[in-house]
This record gives C-alpha cells, sequence and structure tokens, in this order.
C-alpha cells in the first residue's frame, strides 16, 4: 500500500515521505532547472567531443580542434624567448655598469637576474639574500672584495677561493693558534670587539692593541676598516661572517674559516652573470 496521499491544501501529491508528521509534496522541478540540467549534459558531450578528455592506456583522446595547453604554452614562452632575445643580445653586449645606466636594460637585468638569484643562490644566501652564519648578507654595506657593480659581476662570475677558476678571488687568513698564546688570543679578540661593542675585559684591550698592530693591522689596516684588494673584512662595523663577541673572534683568530663560493660564469654565461650582479646591486647594498 503507497504511503502517497494527496496534500489537501494544495492539491498536490506527496512523496509517501514523512519526518515527524511533516510530508514532502511531490512538486515537479522548475521547467528552467531542468533544461538547464539537459543543457549542462549537453555542454559535457560535446566538450568531450571538442577537445582532449578521454584517457586512453598510454595517452588520450586528441578532441576534434586538437588544442593542447602545452602546445599553447610551448608558444608563449617561445613568444617570450623572441621579445626577450634583443635583451639578452644589448646586456650581453653591454658593460654592468651601461647596464644600470639605462632604465630599460636596468628593469630587464634586475628581473632576470631576481629569477637566477632564486634557481643558484638562495640555497646558501637565503630566499631574502639575509644570508646567515658563514653566508654573507647580501642587504648590507659590507662587502669583503668591493660592492660595486663590476666588482659583484667579478665575485659572481669567478668565485670565491673556487680552484677550477684561475680568476677566482682568493685570501687565506692563517691560523694563529701556533703564533699567538693563549693570552694574546684574548687580548686581540677584546681589542677587536671592542671596536664595536662593549668588552668583558676593558684591561685586555690596551695590550690586545698592540698585538693587533703586530699581527693584523697589514691585512685588515691600521684602522681595522679591512681591506678588499685582499678580501679582508672590516672589524669595526659590528658585522659578523662567523659570529660575534669575544669568544668568537678568538675561536677565528686561533683556526679561521673560510668559505668557498662556486664560479657561475662558465654555467651560466656572460649575460646570466651581469644580469645577477644587477639584482644583487639593486638590493641596496651596492657601493657607487
Amino acid at each position: 500500500m503507497s504511503d502517497k496521499q494527496v496534500d489537501e491544501i494544495s492539491g498536490v501529491s506527496t512523496t509517501g515521505h514523512e519526518w515527524d508528521g511533516i510530508r514532502e509534496l511531490d512538486n515537479p522541478m522548475p521547467r528552467w532547472w531542468v533544461w538547464t540540467f539537459y543543457a549542462t549534459i549537453l555542454w559535457a558531450l560535446l566538450y568531450a567531443i571538442a577537445y582532449p578528455a578521454w584517457p586512453l592506456l598510454t595517452s588520450s583522446t586528441q578532441g576534434f580542434l586538437g588544442f593542447s595547453s602545452r602546445s599553447e604554452v610551448r608558444k608563449d614562452l617561445a613568444a617570450a624567448d623572441t621579445a626577450r632575445s634583443g635583451y639578452m643580445a644589448a646586456i650581453k653586449e653591454t658593460s654592468i655598469d651601461d647596464i644600470l645606466a639605462d632604465d630599460q636594460l636596468r628593469s630587464v637585468a634586475v628581473a632576470a637576474g631576481g629569477a637566477a638569484f632564486k634557481m643558484n643562490c638562495v640555497q646558501c644566501h637565503g630566499s631574502g639574500a639575509e644570508g646567515s652564519q658563514g653566508f654573507p648578507n647580501l642587504n648590507d654595506d659590507d662587502w669583503l672584495w668591493g660592492g660595486t657593480a663590476e666588482q659583484i659581476r667579478q665575485t659572481v662570475a669567478h668565485g670565491i677561493r673556487f680552484a677550477k677558476d684561475g680568476e677566482t678571488r682568493d685570501s687565506i687568513m692563517p691560523p694563529f693558534a701556533d703564533v699567538l698564546d693563549g693570552e694574546q688570543i684574548s687580548q686581540v679578540s677584546a681589542f677587536i670587539a671592542g671596536l664595536s661593542g662593549p668588552v668583558k675585559n676593558v684591561a685586555l684591550v690596551e695590550p690586545g692593541k698592540e698585538v693587533f698592530a703586530q699581527n693584523c693591522a697589514a691585512c685588515h689596516g691600521d684602522d681595522a676598516k679591512g681591506n678588499k684588494e685582499m678580501g679582508a673584512p672590516d672589524l669595526t662595523d659590528a658585522i659578523w661572517l662567523y659570529g660575534a663577541g669575544e669568544e668568537a673572534i678568538a675561536a677565528q683568530v686561533r683556526t679561521p674559516r673560510a668559505g668557498v663560493m662556486p664560479a657561475w660564469e662558465a654555467r651560466l654565461g656572460d649575460a646570466a652573470i651581469k644580469e645577477l650582479a644587477a639584482f644583487v646591486y639593486s638590493l641596496g647594498g651596492g657601493e657607487k
């Protein structure tokens, strides 16, 4: 026996469903909704015929229109490469300083250099070029080998202490553990730390100044401002590659650490090196 009934008020038959005494009327769907539903079915069928849709064992149906999103992407990339090729040729033939002096070339070079930086440099220098211990911050104005655009290009192209490149930047700080005794190392560490901050034992600073003059000034300068020709850091600016404070400085004096940066020119080419240099220079810490 059917549970369907006719609603007395509306005269519409119920579906036979009931919840807590409430019965559901069996009203038909609106005609516009039914036709919209049919239209979506028709659209799906036409789409499956016109475009690649059905997966096969090793490929898929190609569709009546033969459309391929991969082909469209390849066309777009080819068009972008064609548009960029003129700039690439100009960048390759132009010095880094002249590139930075040309608004259009500079804009293209910095954008391309930013992409190259993300692909090749963030692993050491960080996504924001902020660096970390042992890896220089490229945003500040402290440059071991100079921060002009050309000096940055030279460093990127030939690396630092990279044995496979004959033009690499090269300098080694000798270990002083066998040259200075423990007291002298404590003294010179206190003197160096005192150039940019407080020290634990002020009495060590003055004798440390003498130790510095006899052993360190030849590379770092009498004023401890460093020497960019030798890659000797400025010791007065409170920017430390391997840690600040007397203990960290003493450790570096005893057994210095020296990082290696690979040379990128052979791998990336001259144009990409200039683009990278332009990008790094644009970060704000470059020198004029």
